[in-house]
């Protein structure tokens, strides 16, 4: 493993996830597959925009939106991202049983989001208001949907690195996968800030 040039000429040596050269490209190569779902995303988000008020005759945003389970779903994903970057803290500190801890209290808290999601969304259905039901319905249940579907593989994601961190400890490449996951983590945050807005405070205010 070459040394990176840092810490060659003595100076603060990288964090362990950029250490080795060919680790290191391959987050170059993450941010890049980060680009194309700020697109997807972006797209789902348009969609949502045009079609907000095409309700035809199902239920409007005010009538459907419960503020109660959404502030749940925020307080708890804003608290993994909190979590994963503690996860990390302690990784490049060379703490595996730290990380592995903030990982699996990441994981609960991604696993509370989903389960409260979707409570939320089998509600919705028993009241009438599936995808079918209008446009705005249909534009809403897949942006939100694909958002949970990206927590949700998140959460698989997270498990199957506890399993190599258990077997292998932290390695430059145990590292930049777990360095790559929490890019993943805070991304879907950052998604979500824009959904409670644009979507639920949105939908109750006009």
């Amino acid at each position: 493993m070459s040394l990176p040039l840092a810490e060659k000429a003595g100076q603060h040596p990288l964090p362990i996830e950029f250490a080795d050269e060919k680790e290191s490209i391959k987050i170059t190569g993450f941010w890049m597959f980060l680009v194309t779902d700020v697109l997807i995303f972006a797209s789902l988000f348009s969609t949502y925009a045009v079609f907000r008020t095409s309700v035809a005759m199902g239920p409007t945003p005010d009538q459907l939106f419960r503020m109660g389970p959404v502030m749940l779903e925020t307080i708890l994903l804003l608290t993994s991202s909190f979590t994963i970057g503690l996860g990390v803290y302690f990784m490049r500190k060379g703490q595996v049983r730290a990380l592995m801890g903030w990982m699996i209290v990441t994981i609960l808290l991604g696993a509370g989001f989903v389960g409260t999601e979707i409570h939320d969304f089998v509600t919705f259905a028993q009241m009438g208001a599936t995808w079918h039901t209008s446009a705005f319905l249909s534009a809403f249940d897949i942006l939100v949907g694909t958002h949970g579907a990206h927590v949700t593989f998140g959460i698989f994601w997270a498990i199957t690195l506890l399993f190599q961190l258990r077997k292998r400890g932290i390695t430059p490449q145990t590292a930049r996968k777990v360095y790559t996951y929490s890019l993943y983590w805070h991304f879907l945050d950052i998604v979500w800030i824009f959904i409670y807005t644009f979507v639920y405070l949105n939908g109750k205010i006009v």
